[in-house]
This record gives C-alpha cells, sequence and structure tokens, in this order.
C-alpha cells in the first residue's frame, strides 16, 4: 500500500472494530466499526484520539496495559483473548521495525460470533447430533429457562403427555398445572429450591404414571437458567412389579400347600386329619415347625397323640435331620430329674457312672427335646427348668461351667395346668413361659370324622404285623362313632389290636360290640387310672349318651337327678356341648 488513506480504507472494510493504542495506551486510531460503537456512546471520534483508553476500554486497557509490560508482547509473540460485558476483545502487540510501539484491539459483538458459528460445518454437524439424541431419548425431555418457561420438548413427551409441542412453545409451566393436564410438576420444585428434585406424575389424559425429574442448570455467575426435565415411563413396569408380587404369592401358598400335603401324606400311618378342627391342629403345627419356635406346649387328654405330633413338629421343620429326645417326665424319679436332663460330672454324687454321664438336653443337641407329662414335675424341677430355658444355659450335676441350652422344646400334659397354678402344684411363671405357643389337641370324640381313618390304618397294620386279614362291617364304624373313648385314640387301637389277635372269625364286629358293652359297663381298670379319674370317664360316658336324646341341660339334669347348673359345670368340664333345644 502506498498510502495512508489506503490502509484506512482497508481497515475500514473489516467487520470489527479496531482500536490503535501508543506504549502509554493512548489511543492511535479507530476503524469505522470502532466509530459506529463509539458513536452509539454519544461522544465524537475526535474526542478519543490522543486520549487514555481507559474511559473508552475500561475493560481491555488494564490488560493492554500489563501486557506491554512483559516478554512476549515485546516480542511480537503476545495475544489475550476476552470477554466483556457487551463483546468479546483480543489484544494483539503493534511492532514498527521490530519493535513494540503500542497494541490493537479487535472488538466483535457476540452475536456476530454465533452468526458466524452457525455456517461452521462442525458447529452444524453438532447442533444436528444434539437435536438426534434429544428426539430419539425413549424418555421425555423438557427444558425451561429460569422464569418456568417452556423452550422445547422431545417427541417422547408429546406422546406420554398426549401434548403438542407447537401449543406449549412459549408458555409458562404452571399453565399445565392449571389445565389440569398433570397433577404436579416438578420444574416449580427445581424453581423453588434450586436443587434437583424427583417426583411420581401422574397424566389424567393417558392414565399413565411417569417417574419425573428436574435438573437445574446454573451460568457463570450461579444464576439458574434452564431446568432439564427427565421422564420415564413406570406404568408397565408398575404393571409388572404388581404382577411379579401376585405370582410371588401365588407360589408361596402353592408350596405352602404342597408342602401341608406332603407333610400329612409322610404321617399319614400315625397323624389323621379328616375333621376340620385336626386339620387346625396340624396346620398350626406346620406353621410353628417353620417358625422353628424354641418352645411349644401341647395340651390334650390322655391318648390323643401329643407324642406322635411333637414329631410331627420336629420332622416339619429345619430340625428335621436333627435328634428328636423324649422324656416322660411322669417316669423319672424326682430325685433323678435334674441328673437325666442336665446329666452330671465324673463324682458328682454316691452311686454316679465314674465317666459322668451326658443330658437329656446335650442329647437333643440343636434338635428337639419332648418333655412329655410336664405336668407332673415337681415344684423344685420346675424351677431349674425354668431357669435352664430363661437364661438358654444349664450347670450339669457337679459342673463348674455352665453348657447352652441349643434344643426347641416341645412339652406336653393332659393337666389343666391353669387349676394346678391356683392350687399351688405349678409354677405360674413357668406356665407363662411353656405358653407362648400352645396347641389344643381336641378328644376323638369331637372328631368322629377321624375315626373311619384310624380304624382303617390301625387295622391294616394289624393285619401285617400278624400276618391275618381280619376286617370289621360299616354296621361297627356306626357303632364306634357313638362311643366316647376315655382314652382317645390309644384306646381305640388297643381295641383293635386287641381283636385282631383275640378273635377267631374273620370279622370282628360281635368281638368288639363285646368290649364295648363291657367297657361301657366299667370304666377302664387296667389302663392304671386313679378312682378319680375313673368317675371322670364314667361320668363322661353317661353324659354324652344321654345329651342326643334331651332338648336341654334341665332335661339332662331331670333324668340324672342331679340340678341344671351341675349338668352345666360338668358338660363344661368334659367339653361336652349342650344338647340344643327343640323349637
Amino acid at each position: 500500500m502506498k498510502s495512508y488513506s489506503d490502509l484506512a480504507s482497508i481497515l475500514d472494510a473489516v467487520s470489527h472494530a479496531v482500536v490503535a493504542l501508543d506504549q502509554n495506551c493512548r489511543v492511535l486510531y479507530l476503524n469505522k466499526s470502532a466509530t459506529q460503537f463509539l458513536q452509539d456512546r454519544g461522544r465524537a471520534v475526535a474526542e478519543y484520539i490522543g486520549e487514555s483508553s481507559d474511559k473508552l476500554l475500561p475493560l481491555a486497557t488494564p490488560k493492554a496495559r500489563e501486557a506491554m509490560k512483559g516478554d512476549e508482547f515485546q516480542n511480537g509473540q503476545g495475544r489475550i483473548v476476552a470477554k466483556g460485558r457487551e463483546l468479546f476483545y483480543e489484544i494483539t502487540p503493534l511492532m514498527i521495525d521490530g519493535r513494540l510501539a503500542g497494541s490493537v484491539v479487535s472488538l466483535q459483538r457476540p452475536e456476530r460470533y454465533e452468526e458466524l458459528a452457525c455456517n461452521l460445518v462442525t458447529y452444524q454437524k453438532l447442533a444436528w447430533q444434539l437435536q438426534t439424541i434429544f428426539q430419539s431419548s425413549s424418555d421425555g425431555i423438557w427444558v425451561t429457562d429460569g422464569e418456568g418457561t417452556i423452550l422445547d420438548i422431545n417427541k417422547a413427551s408429546e406422546r406420554l403427555n398426549a401434548v403438542k409441542k407447537e401449543s406449549l412453545i412459549g408458555k409458562n409451566i404452571g399453565m399445565m398445572l392449571d389445565e389440569g393436564i398433570v397433577d404436579d410438576a416438578v420444574t416449580t420444585h427445581v424453581l423453588g429450591t434450586g436443587k434437583q428434585h424427583t417426583i411420581i406424575q401422574h397424566i389424567r389424559s393417558t392414565g399413565k404414571q411417569l417417574l419425573v425429574t428436574g435438573t437445574p442448570a446454573f451460568d457463570d455467575e450461579g444464576n439458574l437458567f434452564l431446568v432439564v426435565v427427565n421422564e420415564r415411563d413406570i406404568t408397565e413396569l408398575n404393571q409388572l412389579r404388581e404382577n411379579l408380587e401376585e405370582a410371588q404369592r401365588v407360589k408361596a401358598k402353592v408350596q405352602e400347600e404342597l408342602d401341608d400335603l406332603t407333610m400329612l401324606e409322610f404321617e399319614r400311618g400315625g397323624v389323621v386329619a379328616e375333621s376340620k378342627s385336626m386339620r387346625q391342629v396340624l396346620t398350626t403345627c406346620l406353621r410353628l415347625a417353620k417358625l422353628e419356635s424354641s418352645t411349644v406346649l401341647l395340651l390334650g387328654e390322655s391318648g390323643t397323640g401329643k407324642g406322635l405330633l411333637a414329631k410331627f413338629i420336629h420332622k416339619g421343620g429345619p430340625l428335621k435331620q436333627k435328634p428328636f429326645i423324649s422324656a416322660n417326665c411322669a417316669a423319672l424319679p424326682d430325685t433323678l430329674f435334674e441328673a437325666e436332663l442336665f446329666g452330671y460330672e465324673k463324682g458328682a454324687f454316691t452311686g454316679a457312672v465314674e465317666t459322668g454321664r451326658i443330658g437329656l438336653i446335650e442329647l437333643a443337641g440343636e434338635g428337639t427335646l419332648f418333655l412329655d407329662e410336664v405336668g407332673e414335675l415337681p415344684l423344685a424341677s420346675q424351677a431349674k427348668l425354668l431357669k435352664c430355658i430363661d437364661e438358654r444355659e444349664y450347670y450339669p450335676l457337679g459342673a463348674s461351667k455352665p453348657k447352652k441350652l441349643q434344643c426347641n422344646i416341645i412339652a406336653a400334659t393332659n393337666r389343666d395346668l391353669d387349676a394346678m397354678v391356683l392350687a399351688k402344684r405349678f409354677r405360674k411363671d413357668l406356665l407363662y413361659r411353656l405358653n407362648t405357643f400352645s396347641v389344643s389337641i381336641p378328644p376323638l370324640r369331637e372328631r368322629p370324622e377321624d375315626l373311619f381313618e384310624l380304624v382303617t390304618i390301625t387295622l391294616r397294620q394289624c393285619n401285617e404285623k400278624y400276618h391275618t386279614e381280619k376286617r370289621i362291617t360299616s354296621k361297627l364304624l356306626d357303632r364306634l362313632q357313638q362311643y366316647t373313648f376315655p382314652g382317645n385314640v390309644r384306646e381305640l387301637k388297643g381295641l383293635i389290636r386287641k381283636a385282631v389277635v383275640m378273635a377267631d372269625e374273620p370279622v370282628l364286629d360281635h368281638f368288639l360290640e363285646e368290649l364295648l358293652d363291657m367297657d361301657t359297663t366299667l370304666p377302664h381298670s387296667d389302663t392304671g387310672m386313679t378312682l378319680t379319674e375313673a368317675v371322670d370317664a364314667l361320668e363322661r360316658k353317661m353324659l354324652a349318651k344321654l345329651r342326643p336324646f334331651c332338648s336341654g341341660t334341665r332335661e339332662m339334669a331331670a333324668r340324672l337327678g342331679v340340678s341344671q347348673p351341675t349338668i352345666v359345670r360338668k358338660l363344661k368340664k368334659h367339653g361336652i356341648k349342650p344338647p340344643k333345644r327343640i323349637t
């Protein structure tokens, strides 16, 4: 270029503003773009020439002054790029004859950079990628500004909310709440707290449930300027979860029923449960077995099968592979009970085995200890048993260190323990401890439905054992159902066994009829019953036989020659239901 005017024309053609400064930051030159920018501030360009640039370029001037002191600018290598409030600026060294003569400040508005950037292929490709990701997401995405105004939503959100993008852009999110499109808006929570927030949103128009998360975005100065909302349809997920839970419930129920059937079949030879009351007993026992209850109390008359049920509980749970140890408390002498139960060390007492002896509790290990006839324990032994159960440890006789009680305990009795407590013959605290889980076994007379199966099983077992082919008729079964069986299942099995062995005929009806008639006349004397027990048995038989022929307790009292309150009391004592009144 031959003249200064040519250079000035070239600089005036540049779209961005150019301001030249000397080394003292006085203005040397401004091109046309800079002049237009400065005129917007209301001052003439000539007023700036020769003056300090501090007023003209308040942000760039301090950086230019600092830069011209550095080695890079002295060598023409420096360059500073920064952003002001309204524009971007760049500072480069002004070199004349190889020496630093000042600096040049180039300025451009941000929108011009945006315009140029939008025309770049890389920018266009990036924008296309972001838009593709935005629209391809299977999750719904909303974008609002810092005031809650909707800026954009993707196709998934349109589908999930049954709305059109064009009808929402530019509107405030509160409008969707006012119009009832949604029942809650996560954006309002984010705008109120400035923190990420998640809600379950119900869309009324589609009936869908959405998991909605709103995330705030902040600018460089910490101001919230965007809220990005992500929506995920959980309607099908909730349905799948409900279906899974239902399937698991059905599976558990089926498994429980299979377990019940398996156990019932497994124990078919010993425990019969055709009657509703006995089925309920077995259901309770199975539940206790699976819970691994540490103490269970079985209540029932003599001969009802408490020992069989104790084994049933043991075999029905996780302890079935562990030992089952049975102890009859009535058969153990008072003086030896503690030694038998807890064991003893060498030389613990006179007459003790020299090597000592393992007690029943230790033999049971992690299995089950069955204490039959627990109501027969003397008070001193009851106290020791209670201490052992409460503390889960015990001392063998002569031992200085305790041993752990690891087994579960099943106790059984045919006694009325509540009455024994009142009579000071049984400890109340031991009753409470044993009675945590109790099962009452109904007597045979109250479950006639079980009689046929019991007779069939017992008869088959006896025929197999004694190599016979004895049988009974349905007529005898009717007769058996009218009998009260004071000895319960034990008495029934004894009658069948005696008939199979002693009867000459293949049909046992006549022989059993004679046994029953004899038994009806006189209570059992060969079962070891006391006088009180014999009187109770005869009393029970008479009440049970008379009951079907009376319309009420007053008629029963009149026939037996006692008062009506006496009949009521004795019926309750023997567990016999009062006769129904004839209307």
